[in-house]
């Protein structure tokens, strides 16, 4: 993305991203029409994916966070693990890393009694052996990201 302006706009809407058209052609010296067009344009090139809600876990029932490395159980499996796990939504994401395990999972729940039965169930869904990392604060996380 090299358009400064369109830089601007992505910057502006990963700070709010319910900024209204009126207030982001303000940021960027542009007319509302112009804004949008761009923004269309942003959303469908796919440097914007979609807006969404941060929500405070602890107020919908979710105060505990674990990270979850795993591994196959059988290195010659096939490398499937992020579709066998995609039905399991406590994982809020699932990386693929670098080092001994083969993915990072991000997981919140209820209560240790909920991570222990979620640990159960991707070992037996995936086939692969665990190791868990529980949060005990988290001092930032989704953090906007700015174009560079």
């Amino acid at each position: 993305m090299e358009d400064p302006v369109d830089q601007r706009i992505v910057h502006e809407v990963s700070l709010n991203a319910r900024a209204t058209l009126a207030e982001l052609s303000v940021a960027v010296g542009l007319s509302v029409s112009a804004v949008q067009s761009r923004l269309r344009r942003l959303e469908t090139r796919g440097v914007i994916t979609g807006y969404r809600a941060a929500v405070d876990p602890e107020a919908v029932g979710k105060p505990l966070s674990a990270f979850i490395e795993i591994t196959p159980l059988d290195p010659a499996q096939p490398d499937d693990a992020p579709e066998l796990l995609e039905h399991l939504a406590e994982i809020e994401a699932c990386h693929s890393i670098a080092g001994d395990a083969s993915y990072m999972l991000f997981a919140r729940v209820a209560s240790p009694r909920h991570l222990e039965s979620l640990i159960r169930d991707i070992r037996l869904a995936a086939s692969v052996n665990t190791r868990t990392t529980v949060v005990l604060q988290t001092f930032y996380e989704n953090r906007p990201i700015l174009p560079a």
